[in-house]
């Protein structure tokens, strides 16, 4: 797997989602973000990092009872244990918020570890405290239901599906207040200059509409815009 440009990540971080989205749709990628997923901790920094993946399957009585936990290498234990510094958990919980895939102690342990954020398309449980916690944490909702009851984890590091969205592990997860979307690897690299300079662009326009200009000309912009707008990217670089 290549390794992304050095400053590939701080630049993803650094736009929104929107515009994100708006990137990968230019390259025919139309489903890219987690729809549902909103943030427990909504004081919590925007993020990006690769993905780490966790698949889980429907929970079984026979073999999802309390002292399966007692195991150090529980498949959800392990994968907390073994997340790299800088990456995101990514939990696929087939879009069953009934029960949750993790809780505090967990999240805190992900915390210590480095990881840059948590997501899940199933709830969480200690939510009170998770809001409060540093860790962009992502979730489906909240619910106190242990995670035993829907879900069995199985494996790490593959191919997943996390609110309807395709994940690879490697790909960059990138998550602000509005939510999460996926970059493929392949694209990071790129897709993070474009978007940088979509956002610069549209911090212009932004002001224009702000003060009184009408969109046609102005959103999309016309040549008369775009001069315009060289000038004012020159002197605002400069700052």
């Amino acid at each position: 797997m290549d390794a992304l440009l050095p400053h590939t990540l701080e630049l993803l971080k650094s736009v929104n989602t929107a515009t994100l989205h708006t990137q990968l749709f230019k390259r025919g990628l139309r489903n890219t973000f987690m729809f549902g997923l909103k943030p427990l901790n909504r004081d919590a920094a925007s993020f990006a990092g690769e993905a780490f993946t966790l698949r889980y399957i429907p929970a079984r009585e026979d073999l999802d009872g309390i002292e399966v936990f007692n195991d150090p290498d529980h498949p959800q234990r392990k994968a907390v244990e073994s997340v790299p510094e800088g990456h995101v958990l990514v939990m696929d919980c087939r879009q069953q918020p009934q029960a949750a895939s993790g809780g505090q102690i967990l999240m805190t342990r992900l915390l210590r570890r480095g990881a840059a954020a948590m997501v899940t398309d199933a709830s969480l449980r200690d939510s009170p405290a998770l809001e409060h916690l540093d860790l962009p944490i992502f979730s489906a909702g909240v619910s106190a239901a242990v995670n035993l009851v829907l879900h069995h984890a199985v494996d790490m590091q593959v191919p997943i599906g996390c609110a309807g969205v395709a994940v690879y592990p490697g790909d960059v997860i990138v998550g602000d207040q509005e939510g999460v979307i996926v970059v493929p690897r392949h694209l990071a690299d790129e897709v993070a200059i474009d978007a940088s300079k979509q956002h610069r662009l549209e911090e212009f326009i932004l002001e224009r509409v702000d003060n009184g200009a009408l969109l046609r000309g102005t959103y999309p912009p016309d040549e008369n815009t775009l001069k315009d707008y060289a000038v004012w990217l020159d002197q605002n670089t400069a700052l």
